[in-house]
């Protein structure tokens, strides 16, 4: 493959993509032509855990290469010390010129305090963005102004937007399964603007130096707002439905009870018929379409530039999506759907012996370390992160031994074919799944006699030394702030 010695890298990264609804993963109906392309060109990793299914923790853990419980954003209510080190500061400092465009999430959007991305500049900055382009999730853009929000102004569409979008933020009393399309073009549709704008800062491109470039789609996340013509690819087609629809087992009482009921509450499982199921993935899969054109559209414009066979191209997203399984929406929960990511890398120019797949164990902030090797960045201080070049360049195994995620004070530990999942303040165990038997995970089988010596070994070798620091926690969670 051509690879120069400084070359440019283009990080894509969708917001609520799951893992497995590409064509190149398998998935039997999505159309991701371009995406798929990536892939061929590339490699993929399938077995890639983001180490927080949440957008803020995730992308926390990306930045900074470190766990959740180190960085401390384990809900969407704080953000990462503005000192903290980060891969992007160390691509700056390796002489990149790093930007961003899209939502980027890593400040919170809710409370008001900030009525337009360009008063978040500084903190951008701070995490060594020296371009930020910063717009906000869907549903923030109701309150939150960008470059995105004006373009709706100027197009007199910006208050239809509001209405539309507004009337399905959390608890305004739309279900949060409707997936009535929004009243606009796909040319106007948020991720179709997001493709266009990367297009257009790559073709007026001045800076000589090698740029990193990191894209946020703020969809496919809720609300499922395809419009109505991105979803004519899907009229009369049946898709297919989750693998398993049978409820999560509620414990009955403790934390991890309220974990789950609170978010089947929040992802509206009582109203998750299998034809409400269809058309929310028939919304998620023409957004997930809408974001593969604007894939192609960006591809396109590195070719006509020159700087296709010059630049890595990354496609990830910060969190899964459970979309139906169990008859639940949304993430938040550490089954697979939920926190499984897709992770593509196209080197440039391609990859000279053809396409492949890795089934290895990865954790997504290795990404951040791999970016850094290839990029001849410096390391991070504290990072957690193990670069996958070894991986993509020599076939080099780039398992680990055990994958770790968490949000609300709760982590998963996920080695083998078990996944076991706690609650941090007391360590008390509250799944256990053995994914080679029941790898739709709909048992649990945390009080099962036989699994007593796997979840005594589990929390004896993986979890009592991981939470043997104190995590950061500046705030009260969600379980203090449900028994306060």
């Amino acid at each position: 493959m051509h690879m120069s010695s400084r070359p440019n890298i283009l990080l894509l990264m969708a917001d609520q993509h799951r893992a497995d609804i590409l064509g190149c993963a398998g998935d039997p109906v999505v159309a991701t032509p371009n995406i798929d392309r990536l892939a061929a060109e590339g490699l993929r990793f399938d077995r890639v855990y983001c180490q927080g299914p949440l957008c803020m923790p995730a992308r926390a853990s990306l930045l900074t290469e470190r766990y959740v419980r180190d960085h401390g954003v384990f809900e969407n209510q704080s953000q990462v010390n503005l000192g903290t080190p980060t891969f992007v500061s160390a691509l700056r400092e390796a002489g990149y010129q790093t930007g961003c465009i899209g939502k980027m999430h890593l400040w919170v959007h809710g409370g008001g305090s900030t009525r337009h991305t360009r008063e978040r500049i500084d903190d951008l900055e701070a995490y060594g963005f020296e371009q930020p382009i910063e717009t906000v999730g869907k549903l923030a853009n109701v309150g939150i102004g960008s470059e995105y929000s004006e373009y709706l102004e100027q197009r007199g569409l910006y208050q239809a937007y509001r209405e539309h979008v507004g009337a399905r933020m959390y608890r305004r009393g739309t279900p949060v399964w409707n997936s009535d399309p929004i009243p606009l073009s796909e040319a106007d549709y948020v991720d179709a603007w997001h493709g266009r704008r990367v297009v257009d800062w790559l073709e007026n491109r001045k800076d000589d130096r090698p740029f990193f470039q990191w894209v946020g789609f703020p969809g496919p996340h809720d609300p499922w707002d395809a419009p109505r013509a991105s979803r004519e690819l899907y009229d009369g087609v049946e898709l297919p439905m989750p693998g398993s629809l049978m409820l999560p087992e509620l414990p009955g009482s403790g934390p991890f009870d309220m974990f789950l009921k609170v978010f089947m509450e929040h992802g509206g499982t009582k109203g998750l018929t299998d034809s409400v199921i269809q058309d929310v993935r028939r919304a998620y899969y023409a957004d997930v379409s809408v974001i593969d054109r604007a894939v192609g559209e960006i591809l396109d414009a590195l070719d006509r530039i020159g700087q296709l066979d010059d630049t890595w191209i990354i496609y990830t997203s910060d969190h899964g999506e459970m979309m139906g399984e169990h008859r639940m929406l949304m993430k938040m929960v550490f089954y697979e759907p939920s926190v499984r990511v897709p992770l593509i890398v196209r080197p440039p120019g391609g990859r000279s012996r053809g396409a492949g797949v890795i089934e290895d164990l990865v954790e997504q902030l290795d990404l951040a370390a791999t970016l850094r090797e290839l990029a001849g960045a410096p390391p991070v201080q504290g990072s957690e992160a193990r670069s996958l070049l070894p991986a993509i360049e020599r076939g080099v195994p780039c398992g680990r031994d055990v994958i770790i995620s968490e949000n609300y004070g709760f982590a998963m530990f996920r080695e083998g074919r078990y996944k076991l999942v706690v609650f941090e303040d007391d360590s008390l165990p509250g799944q256990l799944f053995d994914l080679e038997e029941d790898p739709l995970e709909e048992r649990n089988l945390i009080d099962a006699p036989a699994a007593s010596p796997i979840v005594e070994r589990m929390m004896e070798e993986r979890v009592r030394p991981f939470l043997a620091t104190s995590p950061q926690r500046p705030h009260p969670g969600l379980i203090e702030r449900l028994t306060a």
